[in-house]
């Protein structure tokens, strides 16, 4: 008997800039593009836009690069979820939402220096759990010096069938685009790392230069590409059309979402899609 997979609407750990707001839209637009097309999933990220993609079209092949192994945080969720518990088992009683003093503080830090000491810890998450909104930090140093926030999650992380049936690649994107791009039944995914927003929890850092390389993927061929307006990246294609360039949004559909990165500041995606 065949077992049935559950279809995430969410990546199942945290992961900075996942595209949870737009699977509506996104959804809706892939009806427009073939069911048993190639598409590559250029800046793979939490895989959440493979993992629909697959969940959609089950006969389509779809390729996913995990340039920033989100694969090994999936693997070790076992070992998220024993942290996590401790960390809840510490807190217990504690004000959600408030501010972790002494002797509370101590013990958790105790706890993360036993956990960095088995060679793995997944910061992101532990970030989701006990920094305030938003807040990344990536080693026991930071968290060390870092004022910490009850906002511990009270349930287990599972990703039982997340990612099933997509194939894994781990390896930079321009290789990858340049063994598809030939292809007449290829379609490019693109989310590349925002310009002009904090990349501190991605692998490497994007400058201008980066950003503007990624539009070379998207001439002539079928793409969906998300940016932001931080990045300006749509006015400057504009702007730029009856240059030698071109502009590779003319003609493309637009899709807006507004996301809240606290309760003070927002900022809007844009997915286009061709």
């Amino acid at each position: 008997m065949n077992k049935k997979t559950k279809n995430f609407n969410t990546a199942p750990l945290p992961f900075m800039e996942q595209k949870r707001n737009f699977l509506k839209d996104f959804s809706k637009a892939l009806e427009n593009y073939p069911e048993n097309a190639i598409y590559v999933d250029l800046f793979g990220g939490s895989g959440l836009l493979s993992h629909t993609v697959k969940q959609l079209y089950p006969k389509a092949r779809v390729i996913y690069n995990d340039y920033d192994n989100f694969s090994e945080r999936l693997k070790n969720i076992a070992k998220t979820n024993d942290l996590l518990g401790d960390i809840r088992d510490i807190l217990e009683g504690y004000p959600k939402d408030k501010k972790i003093d002494d002797p509370y503080k101590s013990a958790i830090i105790q706890r993360l220096e036993k956990e960095d000491k088995t060679g793995f810890v997944d910061w992101i998450t532990v970030s989701s759990s006990i920094l305030f909104s938003g807040k990344y930090h990536l080693n026991l140093e930071e968290f060390q010096k870092a004022t910490l926030y009850n906002t511990v999650r009270m349930s287990d992380y599972n990703a039982d069938g997340y990612l099933e049936g997509v194939e894994r690649v781990a390896d930079d994107y321009k290789k990858i685009f340049q063994a598809f791009k030939d292809n007449e039944c290829v379609v490019f995914l693109v989310d590349p790392p925002y310009l002009s927003t904090d990349v501190k929890a991605y692998k490497s850092y994007w400058k201008l230069a980066d950003y503007l390389d990624v539009l070379t993927v998207l001439d002539g061929t079928r793409y969906f590409y998300f940016t932001s307006n931080k990045s300006s990246i749509i006015e400057l294609c504009e702007w730029i059309e009856n240059s030698t360039v071109g502009n590779p949004f003319k003609d493309a559909n637009r899709s807006y979402v507004t996301n809240a990165v606290n309760f003070n500041a927002t900022y809007t995606d844009i997915m286009v899609f061709k």
